[in-house]
């Protein structure tokens, strides 16, 4: 299964690129293998990813913007949803992949009530250091990232009240 990120290599937007940056490098801090789409000089690429957003997916003016996530053909989902997923951890189930042994995310038939424990294991093991590294490393960047656009509208809101 290919992981399919469409991107837009030039965006005037910042927020846009803030948000693929934050996509891109959360999967491969995770090792998923993806492909990135570019949709601003590939046309198939704009209208394939046009096309396959579900309706009510879509935003109000119908033009879905990046960045946009799909596992080969089916849809996973926006930036904001991969957001949710991420803060939940079940950025594996969001991606439609079985989560790696050691993940946080438990897959779907073992989170429906079987708390029961196997050999070995007790019931609320933590994943390892690393990945908790990760997380949190990945949370303090996306903090960053949305301090730094905060303040980015701060200024143009200022530079607006001054003309």
């Amino acid at each position: 299964m290919v992981i399919k990120v469409f991107l837009a290599s030039s965006s005037g937007s910042t927020a846009i690129k803030k948000k693929q940056q934050d996509v891109v490098g959360f999967l491969e801090a995770l090792k998923v293998d993806y492909t990135q789409l570019d949709i601003a000089c590939n046309e198939e690429n704009r209208m394939w990813m046009r096309q396959n957003v579900p309706e009510e997916k879509k935003p109000a003016n119908g033009i879905p913007l990046p960045p946009q996530i799909f596992n080969e053909n089916g849809y996973c989902g926006d930036y904001e949803t991969f957001f949710d997923a991420k803060e939940d951890n079940m950025v594996y189930a969001f991606l439609g992949l079985p989560p790696p042994p050691g993940s946080k995310e438990v897959p779907e038939e073992e989170r429906n009530g079987n708390d029961e424990a196997t050999e070995g294991e007790t019931v609320g093991d933590e994943a390892p250091a690393e990945e908790d590294q990760l997380v949190e490393e990945t949370d303090e960047a996306q903090e960053e990232e949305e301090e730094e656009q905060e303040e980015e509208e701060a200024e143009v809101q200022e530079e607006e009240e001054t003309e």
